[in-house]
C-alpha cells in the first residue's frame, strides 16, 4: 500500500489547519480534497498526479512518499512544490471566468500605469515582472515575516487560502510604516538623495530583489503608483487576478467628514494649511476574489492600497473593500470602505479668507473621483471604470447613496450660476518653454456684469502638497456682455517655474472671481503637468526569439541649458536580463540630441514591452515604452 503526505513548510503543520494532509492513492482523482493517482508505473519508476483542493492554503509544501507492506513500512522525501491560487478552477476563491481577463490580469508580466492629472491624462510603462527569476520565492519570504505569522505561524498558515486575508497582509507588508520590515519606504518631499526618485522606477523587479538583498529593508523610495505596481507584482505572483487603478483627484480626509477644506486669501494664495487633501491622482490595487465573509453580493474586484495614509486595525494597510459596497454606500462592511469611499466622493470647500478676517464659501462637489482608469484588457489603452465606484454626479441614484452613507451634500451645491469660470491652458505645455493660461469668465446673465479676476500658479506635488509661486496676476477688473466671455490671461514663464517644480512637474492654477454685483466668490481651479520630451525607440531589424536584436533609444534636450550626468536605464522581460543601464559620459547641450544603440537577445516569443528611463540633473523621470513582437526560434 502506497500513501502520500504533504504539508507546508511550517513549524507544527496539523490536518485540523489544513496544513498537513495524509492521503491513499486512488483510481480517480478527488477534487474536494487531497488526492493522488498512479498515472503510469514503468519497473521501479512511478508517475503520480496530485490534485488540491480549491479551499487548500498556498504556499510551500513538502511530499512524502510512504509505502507498507504486511511486514514494514517506509517513508521517501520526494521533495517540496509551491501552490498558488488558481483563477482558472470555477471552485477557487479566485475563479476569473474570462480567458482574456485571466491573461491580462494573472498571466500578463507588463502594463501601463495612468498618470497626470484629470484634463491631461498618459500613461508609463511598468515591467511587474511577476514569473521572473527569484520573484516568487520572496513574495513567499514577504508573508513569512509578516508580523502576524511571527506572532502565530501556525494560525498563519492555516489562514492562507482565503485572498482576503491575503490582501490584508500584502497591503501592509509592502510598505514599512509599521517596521515591519516591508518593502518600500515612502517619501513625498522631492528629497530622495540617499535612495531612488520614486519617478525613476520602471518595474517591480528590481525592488523586490533590492528588498531580499539587503536582508528585508525599506527600499528607498516610493509613492503610491510604485507601492500600488509592487502589490500588483506580488497578488498576481500568488495567482490573484489583480490590476492597477488610478483616481484622479483622489480626496485624502483625514477627519472622515467627507468635506475636503482649503483656504485661499483674495489674491488665490494658500492661507493656511489644511491636513485633508486632494492627490492629483492616486494609484491603488483591485484583486479578483469572492467575499462569502460579507453575505450579499459583493463578489469580485477589491480595492487595496498599500500605500501608507491611514492606519486599518492598527496596521498601515487598506482593504480589500468590495467596489460594489463602495459605489452603493455601504460603510459598515469590511474594510475601510468610508476611507474609499472620500477618496472618490468627496466635497471640496473653498474657504476665501478676506482681508477683515470674514470668511466665504465656495463648493466644489463634482471635483472628486474623476476619470478612474486602468489599462485595458489585451491593449494598450485606457479603461474607465468610474462607473464601477460611482452613480452619475446629481442623479437619483447618487444623492440615495450619500443618504445611507450618513452624508447629506449641502443645498448650497453647484447651481447654475450668473457667472461661470474656469481655466484653459495654451498648447505647448512643455519642460524648458513659456505657457499660457487664461480665467475664461462667461456671462449666463442678459445684463451686464462687473467683476473682479486673479490668477495664481504655484508649483505642486502630486499628493496635493503646494510648492513656491510661479505665477501672479493683478486683479483685474473687467466688464462683460450679457451672454458673453472674456479671458484674463497668465504667462507662466521656464526662467521663473524651472528651479521650483517638484519631479512631479506639475503647476496648480487658481483662479478667484469677485462678482461686484452679488458679492459671490467663484473658484476654479486647474492642475497643469509640465510635459517631458519623448523618448524615441526604434527596433532595428527582425525580432527574434534568441537572436540579437538592436534597439536604438533617443532623447532630445528641450531645456536651455546643459543635462549632466545622463542615465538610461532599460528593462523589458522576456527582452533584457534584469536592467541595461547606459551612462553617457558627456553632457547633453541644448536642443542636442542623446542616441545610443543597445543589443538584446530576446529570451520569449510574443508581444513584449521595452521600457526606458532617462534621469539627468536637469530632467529626471523621463519614461517611453516600445512594444515588440518577437518571433517563435524556428524549429
Amino acid at each position: 500500500m502506497e500513501s502520500i503526505k504533504d504539508a507546508p513548510v511550517g513549524p507544527c503543520p496539523s490536518e485540523t489547519s489544513g496544513t498537513r494532509s495524509h492521503f491513499a492513492m486512488s483510481d480517480c482523482p478527488e477534487e474536494s480534497c487531497w488526492s493522488a493517482v498512479v498515472q503510469q508505473q514503468d519497473g521501479e519508476s512511478l508517475s503520480v498526479s496530485l490534485c488540491s483542493p480549491p479551499d487548500a492554503r498556498i504556499g510551500r509544501y513538502s511530499l512524502t512518499l510512504e509505502t507498507c507492506t504486511d511486514y514494514q513500512g517506509s517513508s521517501y522525501q520526494i521533495g517540496d512544490f509551491i501552490l498558488l491560487f488558481n483563477p482558472w478552477h470555477p471552485e477557487d476563491t479566485v475563479f476569473m471566468r474570462d480567458e482574456n481577463e485571466r491573461r491580462e490580469y494573472v498571466l500578463s508580466q507588463d502594463g501601463l500605469i495612468f498618470q497626470g492629472t484629470c484634463d491631461y491624462i498618459y500613461s508609463i510603462p511598468w515591467n511587474f515582472g511577476q514569473f521572473e527569476d527569484e520573484i516568487l520565492a520572496i513574495c513567499l519570504k514577504m508573508l513569512d515575516i509578516n508580523p502576524k505569522h511571527l506572532r502565530d505561524q501556525n494560525r498563519d498558515c492555516s489562514r492562507r487560502n482565503d485572498p482576503v486575508y491575503i490582501g490584508r497582509v500584502v497591503s501592509a507588508m509592502v510598505n514599512c510604516n509599521d517596521e515591519d520590515r516591508g518593502v518600500l519606504f515612502g517619501r513625498w518631499d522631492n528629497r530622495y538623495e540617499d535612495g531612488m526618485s520614486p519617478m525613476a522606477w520602471i518595474g517591480s523587479v528590481d525592488i523586490l530583489k533590492r528588498w531580499k538583498n539587503f536582508g528585508c529593508q525599506p527600499v528607498k523610495y516610493g509613492q503610491c503608483w510604485v507601492f500600488a505596481a509592487v502589490a500588483c507584482t506580488v497578488m498576481r505572483c500568488l495567482g490573484i487576478p489583480s490590476r492597477v487603478v488610478t483616481n484622479y483627484n483622489s480626496a485624502h480626509d483625514t477627519n472622515a467628514n467627507l468635506t475636503i477644506d482649503r483656504y485661499i486669501n483674495e489674491r488665490g494664495e494658500q492661507e493656511r494649511q489644511s491636513w485633508d487633501k486632494i492627490w492629483n491622482f492616486h494609484c491603488w490595487v483591485e484583486s479578483w476574489m469572492t467575499r462569502p465573509d460579507l453575505g450579499g453580493d459583493y463578489d469580485g474586484w477589491q480595492v487595496l492600497d498599500p500605500t501608507p495614509q491611514e492606519k486599518s486595525e492598527g496596521v498601515y494597510c487598506c482593504g480589500p473593500a468590495p467596489v460594489k459596497a463602495i459605489k452603493e454606500g455601504d460603510m459598515l462592511l469590511k474594510y475601510d470602505i468610508p476611507f474609499i469611499f472620500a477618496e472618490v466622493n468627496a466635497d471640496v470647500v473653498y474657504w476665501v479668507v478676506q482681508g477683515d478676517g470674514m470668511q466665504k464659501q465656495s463648493i466644489r462637489s463634482s471635483d472628486v473621483g474623476k476619470f478612474i482608469s486602468t489599462k485595458s484588457v489585451g491593449r494598450d489603452s485606457r479603461e474607465d471604470i468610474t462607473h464601477n465606484y460611482k452613480y452619475p454626479e446629481g442623479s437619483e441614484e447618487e444623492r440615495a447613496v450619500f443618504e445611507k452613507a450618513e452624508h447629506q451634500k449641502k443645498s448650497i451645491g453647484e447651481e447654475d450660476e450668473g457667472l461661470h469660470l474656469r481655466i484653459k491652458v495654451s498648447e505647448g505645455a512643455n519642460k524648458g518653454s513659456d505657457f499660457d493660461v487664461f480665467a475664461v469668465v462667461s456671462n449666463n446673465t442678459d445684463e451686464e456684469r462687473v467683476c473682479r479676476v486673479t490668477l495664481c500658479a504655484r508649483a505642486a506635488s502630486h499628493n496635493g502638497t503646494l510648492g513656491p509661486q510661479c505665477g501672479l496676476t493683478d486683479p483685474v477688473d473687467i466688464d462683460i456682455e450679457p451672454r458673453a466671455e472674456k479671458r484674463v490671461p497668465l504667462r507662466i514663464l521656464y526662467e521663473e517655474y524651472k528651479d521650483k517644480l517638484t519631479q512631479d512637474n506639475l503647476i496648480k492654477v487658481v483662479a478667484l472671481l469677485n462678482d461686484h454685483q452679488t458679492g459671490d466668490i467663484l473658484v476654479a481651479v486647474r492642475d497643469i503637468y509640465v510635459e517631458n520630451p519623448p523618448i524615441k525607440i526604434r527596433i532595428l531589424g527582425e525580432p527574434m526569439q534568441n537572436r540579437k536584436l538592436v534597439a536604438e533609444i533617443s532623447l532630445v534636450n528641450p531645456l536651455s541649458v546643459p543635462l549632466n550626468g545622463c542615465v538610461f536605464v532599460v528593462e523589458g522581460t522576456g527582452l533584457t536580463e534584469g536592467q541595461l543601464v547606459k551612462e553617457l559620459e558627456e553632457p547633453v547641450e541644448p536642443q542636442a540630441e542623446a542616441k545610443f544603440r543597445m543589443d538584446l537577445m530576446p529570451r520569449l516569443s510574443g508581444l513584449q514591452k521595452l521600457m526606458v528611463d532617462f534621469e539627468s540633473d536637469q530632467l529626471t523621470g523621463v519614461k517611453g515604452y516600445r512594444n515588440v513582437i518577437i518571433a517563435p526560434q524556428p524549429l
